[in-house]
Formats: C-alpha cells, structure tokens, sequence
C-alpha cells in the first residue's frame, strides 16, 4: 500500500502542468488565475489558486487543533495527543517564552502559536501534489505543486498583522510618547538627525524583512524542483536529462525536512520577539 502510494505520488509530482509541455517554465506555476472574480470598489478579491490554498491550509490547521490537542480529563494520552503536546511545547518554550515578557503571554502565546502551525501547515502542503492547479489535461484536472506562502502578497499580510500588533501593543503598554521614545537611543544631539530617521526605517524593514524572508525560501525551493523537472522535458541528451530527477527529489527532501518547519518557526519567533521588545522597550 505504503508503495502504490509513494508510485502515485511521484507520477503526480512529475507532472506539473507547465512540464506537459514542449516549452517550460517554471514561473507559469505561480501564476494566478481567476477562478471566481470578485472585483468589489476596484478591489481584486477573486478566487484563486493562493486564496485555495489559504483556505485549505486554514482547514487544515483547525483540523489539527481538534485531532491532536484535544484529550478527554483522566484519559492516557495517545501517539495523537503526544504530537499535540509536542507542537504546543515548542510553541510555548521555544516561542512564547523566549519573545514575549511574562505578562504577555497569555495574550499573544495563542497568535504566535497560531502562525506557527498555519505556515506550517501552508508550506507543508505545498509540497503535495493537488489538483488544484487550475488546468486540465484531456478535461482531467493536474496536479501540481504550490506554495501559497511564495506569494508576496500573502506573507506580507501576515508580516502586517504582526507590525500592527507590535506598535498597538508597544502604546497600549508604555502610552504613545514614551513607546516612540523609546526608539531614539542615547546620543549627542547632532548625531540624532542621522539615527532617528534610520531607527524608523528599521521598523519599517522589519515588515519588509518579515514578509520577504519567508516568501523567497518558498518561491526558491519551489522553483528549484519545477527547474530540475522541466530538465526531464526539456532536455533531449544523456545523460544531462538525468539529472533532473534526482536534482528534483534532493531539493524536495531538504525543502520538506528542514525548510518547511524553519521558515514556519522563523517566523513565528520573530514576531514573538517583534512583539515582546515592543512591550518592554529596551531604552
């Protein structure tokens, strides 16, 4: 079973619907199609293949939720419940408790703890192949391989969520005047017309750095595997169009082992941490 799975998964893997093609590129899988369009006040908001994945991944990630992080009073957890313990441990310890002061947490532990395990979840299942490409071979749906999270304009809104609740929460604790204080550091008065306009564009490329970070692994990784896939069709000559799957499935392996899980981690931490010095300013 375990094999016919692995067989299928790969067959699909390997065909992507650019690379059904004699001429391939690699870039034509981010591209987004209208599926249902919704243009409200000069607002795209139509459906595509991100907004699919965005609502699948949010599906996902709540599923999770009530699988692995619900155990009954007095019952022995379960290989399913120590997964759960395991994903709210790293969340706690190795998120919440390093980036935000102790009287933070019980406020902001549940919205770190949900980025983690939404962009998890968001990059995990862009390495699945769906058939939610959006095109059809002979009326037969493709499947493919997409990350919502390589899209700009999805890790930025997530990016944006974390720079609002930073500065709301660096005011609502310290008031507006001593928060933005808190950005000019010590130093001779002539010296602060150079280091206070900088000390506000580093607020700003926090956001930039957040959103671009995450976005650029994943459209990387990505484009990377669809490369060395294409070279399968492309290339016509031994044995350089061998080497388009091994290539493949090196890059598939490292993205989902480690680059999946980091960039999900990364990202959460950072905004713990974003979050936290905002709160207890250092100066």
């Amino acid at each position: 079973m375990r094999r016919a799975l692995f067989l299928g998964f790969t067959i699909a893997l390997l065909a992507p619907s650019s690379a059904l093609a004699e001429s391939f590129d690699p870039t034509d899988e981010f591209v987004q199609k209208e599926w249902v369009p919704i243009h409200v006040l000069g607002l795209n908001l139509s459906i595509t293949k991100a907004v699919a994945y965005l609502m699948l991944g949010s599906v996902l990630t709540m599923l999770f939720g009530w699988v692995f992080m619900r155990t009954k009073i007095g019952q022995k957890p379960g290989r399913k419940e120590t997964l759960g313990e395991i994903v709210y441990e790293v969340a706690q310890v190795q998120i919440a408790e390093q980036g935000l002061p102790l009287k933070a947490i019980g406020r902001w532990f549940p919205y770190v703890a949900s980025l983690l395990l939404f962009i998890f979840v968001l990059n995990f299942i862009s390495f699945i192949p769906l058939p939610l490409t959006g095109d059809t071979w002979h009326h037969i749906p493709v499947f493919g391989i997409y990350a919502a999270t390589s899209s700009i304009s999805v890790t930025l809104a997530l990016a944006l969520l974390t720079f609002v609740f930073t500065h709301v929460e660096g005011v609502r604790w310290n008031g507006p005047v001593r928060y933005f204080k808190s950005w000019i550091p010590e130093a001779p008065p002539g010296l602060l017309i150079l280091i206070v306009p900088l000390e506000v564009l580093g607020q700003f490329m926090r956001l930039i750095s957040l959103s671009v970070r995450l976005f650029a692994n994943m459209l990387a990784g990505h484009i990377l595997i669809l490369v060395f896939i294409g070279l399968m069709f492309i290339v016509k000559s031994w044995p350089w169009r061998a080497f388009g799957l091994p290539g493949a499935a090196i890059f598939y392996v490292f993205e989902v082992v480690i680059v999946v899980g980091i960039q999900a981690f990364i990202f959460a931490a950072l905004s713990a941490i974003y979050i936290g010095s905002a709160i207890e300013p250092e100066h």
